[in-house]
């Protein structure tokens, strides 16, 4: 049998990959699996990611931190953990007909954002146009005073639309089912804060030139960027099914050093509650290999 390893890292975005370099340099066995599925991939420039003041690609900053990982001796293997059990004290996940063993499992899956109804291929390049966004907090910025359009409704929708209302004075919110659903103060705030609301079905999304449109019940409407409002899927399973705590939505439940209810369990990024952000993530990342550090520290020496 294998030696376990000291940590296993499941997930190679920002949060699973600062994690790893952590965790090589207290001269832990660490090993990361990368399923290829980090949402920093898809954006085409950030702008808001500290010591880049010109942006970085998501796919080359991911690239810089592989490096860095590897550089110090964390191995990166590429693949998909489709089970996770805990068998006396060690941690047993499966990778295709392998089973790696570890001491202790960092979970950086993060999440999958819910996409508008748009073909794959005028996804790709919506993204890389600017024309589709999902994220207001990274990129508001670079919509200011344009023709923003959200689709989304009730609470998120409303959330959304409002706080890109401070960006520009031109946002619209098209509700993607059908008629809108809100709280009547929501509805108040919205079309106080000089909102359009515009009641779906939104039928796939097409590309002209510059503009993304959005047919509707009443007409195409045409927008300059496009933020679809509408949920993602919390990558928590493998936790989950161990028993591990998780709110409504599914995000895993830690405390102030990312530990979860399962010892040995330790979540960053996305998948656990907190602010979607890269930096938000590293720093998370940061805090739990320092406690897995010193969570394990405290069974044995870690310097052999």
């Amino acid at each position: 049998m294998s030696t376990p390893l000291d940590c296993l890292v499941i997930g190679a975005g920002p949060a699973g990959l600062t994690a790893a370099i952590y965790l090589a340099r207290f001269h832990l066995g660490v090993q990361i699996v990368d399923a290829g599925k980090s949402r920093a991939a898809l954006i085409p420039m950030t702008h808001n990611h500290a010591g880049y003041p010109g942006g970085i690609k998501g796919t080359e900053l991911l690239k810089r931190m592989h490096e860095q990982a590897a550089g110090v001796g964390a191995a990166i293997t590429q693949g998909v953990i489709e089970g996770l059990e805990q068998h006396d004290g060690l941690f047993a996940a499966t990778l295709g007909d392998q089973t790696i063993l570890a001491r202790t499992v960092l979970l950086a899956t993060g999440v999958v954002n819910n996409p508008p109804p748009i073909s794959p291929e005028l996804h790709g390049i919506a993204l890389e146009r600017g024309l589709l966004r999902y994220c207001p907090i990274c990129d508001g910025y670079e919509a200011t005073d344009q023709n923003i359009g959200v689709i989304g409704t009730g609470t998120h929708g409303h959330k959304e639309a409002i706080f890109l209302r401070s960006f520009s004075s031109r946002v619209t919110l098209i509700a993607p089912g059908g008629p809108h659903a809100f709280h009547d103060t929501e509805r108040e705030a919205l079309e106080g804060a000089g909102v359009a609301i515009i009641d779906g079905p939104c039928q796939s999304l097409r590309l002209e030139d510059r503009t993304i449109i959005v047919p509707t019940p009443s007409g195409d409407h045409g927008f300059d960027t496009l933020y679809p409002a509408l949920g993602s899927v919390i990558r928590s399973e493998l936790a989950v099914q161990l028993g591990a705590e998780a709110s409504a939505d599914g995000c895993l439940v830690v405390d102030d050093h990312q530990r979860t209810s399962i010892a040995g369990l330790y979540a960053a990024g996305d998948v656990a509650k907190g602010l979607d952000q890269i930096s938000h993530a590293m720093g998370e990342a940061g805090v739990a290999a320092t406690t897995i550090r010193n969570d394990l520290a405290e069974n044995r020496p870690l310097r052999r």
